[in-house]
């Protein structure tokens, strides 16, 4: 099988995967809270990554670490899985899916802009562009959920869902500094963030009252959402000869998501949230096609 087919391959796989992961948010939340969720998703991701780095035979290269990438890794653990996966689950808690999974999609368009001053990119009006598609977008899906009868939208959740954005933008867009293994980095950030997680738990009680019906839910997250499919998208950009030719496929899920969440979690999908999710992707992929200079930064798309 040529590379660019297993590149193909691969992508499906994280493209099936990311689409599910939404829906699994919710259903975990219906029986846990966000905190318990990210303990348990973290843990569980934790053992996939550290399973990944061992049938991979890059354990061992750990050893090349230095005491700054070290420090450097356990600051990043506080950004992400600690930080993110904190208040992104608290969005999912606080609003329908259908509303969160599009808003957390705008990392795309955010990490033009951060990375101006970050990585020093000058932004080209293309990217003014898909700006505003994306904020037309948002704001559609805002309003839409602020009008309809069936949707309950709290305002705080979509500025956290928004806030989401920015800190995945900053965290990838710092990490793109860094030469070591995306795999064994992620491994490091995510036994940092296991860490953290566990001290925060300990502190304030915040397995009491733990429902195991959540359990399933929340490890699923922690594989599918967190670990394996990290793998199956490094996977898909080793082979792929070009990086452009499979990324832009990737805003799929969220389009699949949407029927899942449909079928899943039953909740009606409104027209409003359904354009406002083209217009949010039709911006991500403007600023790929007309501008390819961010695209290289992107190691793994959000859900």
């Amino acid at each position: 099988m040529k590379n660019q087919s297993k590149a193909y391959i691969f992508t499906a796989f994280s493209i099936l995967c990311w689409a599910t992961v939404a829906t699994a948010f919710k259903l975990a939340l219906r029986y846990i809270s966000p905190v318990q969720l990210l303990f348990v998703s973290t843990l569980s991701s934790l053992i996939v990554l550290f399973s990944l780095a061992v049938v991979t035979g890059k354990l061992s290269k750990l050893k090349k670490f230095n005491q700054k990438e070290i420090f450097f890794s356990a600051l990043m653990g506080l950004v992400n899985p600690f930080g993110y996966y904190l208040v992104l689950f608290q969005a999912y808690a606080m609003l329908p899916a259908q509303i969160a999974q599009p808003l957390n999609v705008t990392w795309g368009i955010v990490i033009v802009f951060l990375s101006v001053p970050i990585l020093r990119q000058k932004v080209r009006w293309q990217n003014f562009f898909s700006l505003v598609l994306a904020f037309l977008g948002v704001s559609l899906i805002a309003y839409g959920g602020e009008v309809s009868e069936y949707l309950n939208v709290s305002i705080a959740g979509i500025l956290l869902a928004l806030s989401t954005s920015v800190i995945w933008s900053l965290y990838w867009l710092i990490n793109a500094k860094d030469t070591q293994d995306e795999l064994l980095r992620l491994l490091l950030n995510f036994f940092f963030g296991a860490i953290y997680i566990v001290i925060f738990v300990l502190l304030n009680g915040s397995l009491v009252n733990f429902d195991m019906q959540g359990f399933w839910p929340a490890v699923y997250v922690g594989i599918f959402e967190m670990g394996l499919t990290f793998w199956f998208w490094l996977q898909a950009l080793r082979y792929s000869e070009n990086t452009a030719r499979i990324s832009i496929y990737i805003y799929i899920f969220p389009v699949l998501s949407m029927g899942i969440i449909y079928m899943v979690l039953g909740e009606k999908i409104l027209f409003t949230s359904f354009i406002g999710l083209m217009l949010v992707i039709t911006g991500v992929l403007a600023n790929k096609i007309l501008d390819s200079g961010p695209s290289r930064h992107q190691s793994k798309p959000k859900s």
